[in-house]
């Protein structure tokens, strides 16, 4: 099968549509086809998390240009295809001008729901694939010259978003961290890995601050690895805690337990994804939230009521649930 899969714009949404890739390519194995030959264009953020999918033949970049202009590149790339199949994730009208024996549109998004049912409804699908990125041996191999498996727990953080509106503010994680991984938490001694990009340091800086105050293994990071080392790195988590954010459906679906920390935005729409994910929110409602934003400054926080009392105890319980063993204990 020759596949034009066209995905999101954002890495989150990216991330999220994965799982339905994962589902094509599963499917034509099990028919005895073999792998299909995959065509990716995806929005150039989150191009390089499908590097490793399996029969990957070209990886197109959405760069976003004035009046559609990205809709006449990527047509142009692949107008002179004859596909087997185009699933088209942005909704656009550009499955319908390729020549393809089978096509399917995302539809209408149904707002109550979980994205993942959303996506699963393109292939009419009941169930929600769980979304899927594949790593290649060089990711695991920058991923563990960055940060060494040397046997110690691993605590991953992600302190920022791409809107400091859904930023948990940084001294609060800060304290997470202490409270996690200090010589009394639920972590206690674990290696800290905080992630973020380059231009997001000052959101990390605090973070990285109070682990080495308390004399954690959490060398700085920051805007040194590629997508899928990050996600390398993702697999050995621990526990991973961080905002509504890429990394954190990343997290997700490296199987890594995963609290999501949410405010103006849903978590019964975006939440992260999978039996060992969590979202954790304000007390007030995303709906609550986005009614004052008209009247709010456009760099204003909302994730403000949000105490890292709640978060702890969160993350403390999805550990206890997943099974990660306590500082000391032996298990069989």
């Amino acid at each position: 099968m020759n596949l034009l899969f066209i995905t999101s714009t954002r890495i989150g949404d990216a991330v999220l549509s994965t799982g339905l890739l994962d589902h094509l390519i599963r499917a034509e194995r099990a028919a005895g086809r073999g792998v299909p030959r995959v065509t990716v264009a995806v929005g150039a953020p989150a191009a390089a998390l499908f590097a490793a999918v399996p029969g990957i033949e070209r990886v197109i970049p959405i760069v976003k240009r004035r009046y559609a202009g990205h809709w006449r590149d990527l047509w142009r790339a692949v107008i002179g295809t004859h596909w087997d199949m185009v699933v088209d994730l942005r909704g656009s009208a550009i499955a319908w001008t390729l020549r393809a024996r089978r096509r399917r549109v995302l539809a209408r998004h149904d707002g109550g729901r979980h994205k993942l049912f959303q996506l699963a409804g393109t292939l009419d699908l009941d169930t929600p694939p769980a979304p899927r990125i594949w790593t290649r041996p060089q990711d695991h191999d920058a991923a563990t010259r960055a940060l060494p498996a040397d046997g110690r727990r691993l605590l991953v953080v992600a302190p920022a978003a791409n809107w400091v509106g859904k930023q948990w503010p940084a001294d609060r994680f800060a304290s997470l961290v202490g409270r996690l991984a200090g010589s009394k938490g639920r972590l206690g001694g674990a290696s800290v890995a905080v992630i973020a990009a380059a231009h997001e340091r000052p959101q990390a800086e605090p973070v990285l601050s109070a682990a080495h105050a308390l004399s954690l293994n959490a060398p700085d990071i920051v805007g040194t690895l590629p997508l899928l080392a990050v996600q390398a790195l993702l697999e050995r988590a621990d526990l991973f805690v961080g905002n509504d954010s890429g990394l954190m459906h990343m997290a997700a679906a490296a199987g890594a337990p995963t609290v999501g920390l949410f405010g103006p935005t849903s978590d019964v729409v975006y939440g992260p994804w999978g039996d060992h994910a969590v979202a954790v929110r304000t007390p007030e409602s995303h709906h609550q939230l986005a009614a004052e934003r008209s009247s709010s400054p456009a760099d204003r926080c909302y994730m403000t009521d949000l105490a890292v009392d709640t978060v702890e105890r969160a993350a403390v319980a999805l550990l206890d649930r997943v099974g990660v063993a306590r500082p000391g204990l032996v298990t069989q």
